[in-house]
């Protein structure tokens, strides 16, 4: 049976998986991430060339990482002002493979995984949010992975919740990620939070400003799904990420709000869900891109 490697490169970790075609998982690691001079790049490299002692020469290499993927699939296209050095580089090269090392967006990757083995599985047409430092995006229509014509596609964080807000970091204007993601808790609590975590702790404990800020934020996530449901009208919404990790105090909000906004022909109510792979959904998702380079 054919044996995969996926590389997941995140903002904090990088995740990989050794697998069989089948999804069995022969090894998974999460290595420490450090942004400095490509220490990421060549952490990489290492980890490959040991997984390959340990388990073998592996038929496919797949990566996924931050940013727009070429249209080739070769590299990163896209990505300002992070990750020195990760625009177009050539991983196939960098990697000194023989087979094309497909890249994918690091979100694209997460709901590949979630379809091939976790929450999304049997799923035709499902989308991802991913909440953590920015928030992430995917989906997939009639069974394939929407990228559209650059790539873009997907890119849910980015739907405008506000269009008197400030520019997120594609120019978009109160953009979800903007509402929600960790990096804008300091700004939005004018310095009392530091992390999205401190202030679901402080809505838990009725601080009544905290309360205020959190509800806020979740109605603009319920607006940013509505909008996704109707334009990709999908079975079921998936939402991860660290600042999913506050649970009750997300869904039961969230949930309550989308009672009123959305759209239920004949009923019809799409299903919320958490992923099932956690923070190694994107390194499955890499492996499983990598196997269909083997076709």
């Amino acid at each position: 049976m054919r044996q995969l490697i996926g590389i997941d490169l995140g903002g904090t970790a990088i995740k990989a998986v050794v697998v069989k075609e089948d999804g069995q998982l022969l090894e998974q690691t999460n290595h420490p991430f450090v942004d400095r001079e490509m220490e990421w790049a060549r952490a990489i490299r290492h980890l490959v060339t040991r997984f390959e002692q340990d388990h073998g020469k592996a038929d496919a290499v797949g990566v996924s990482a931050p940013g727009l993927a070429a249209r080739s699939g070769r590299c990163i296209a896209d990505l300002p002002g992070r990750l020195e050095g990760l625009e177009n580089l050539d991983w196939t090269t960098y990697l000194g493979r023989s087979r094309t090392v497909p890249v994918l967006n690091d979100a694209h990757a997460a709901l590949l995984g979630e379809a091939w083995l976790g929450a999304a599985r049997g799923m035709e047409d499902v989308a991802m949010l991913t909440l953590g430092t920015g928030v992430g995006g995917a989906a997939i229509v009639d069974h394939r992975l929407l990228k559209g014509h650059i790539g873009r596609a997907g890119h849910l964080g980015h739907i405008s919740v506000d269009f008197n807000g400030p520019p997120d970091d594609v120019n978009a204007p109160g953009s979800i990620e903007l509402e929600i993601g960790h990096k804008t808790v300091a700004a939005r609590s004018a310095g009392r939070f530091r992390s999205s975590r401190e202030l679901v702790e402080a809505h838990l404990t009725g601080d009544a400003e905290a309360t205020r800020l959190w509800l806020r934020s979740v109605k603009a996530l319920a607006a940013c799904v509505t909008s996704i449901i109707n334009v990709l009208d999908p079975e079921a919404v998936i939402i991860g990420g660290g600042v999913a990790k506050a649970g009750p105090a997300l869904f039961a909000p969230l949930q309550a709000h989308l009672d009123q906004f959305e759209w239920r022909p004949g009923g019809a109510q799409v299903r919320i869900i958490p992923p099932v792979l956690g923070d190694i959904a994107g390194a499955y998702g890499s492996a499983w891109n990598a196997l269909k380079t083997l076709s």
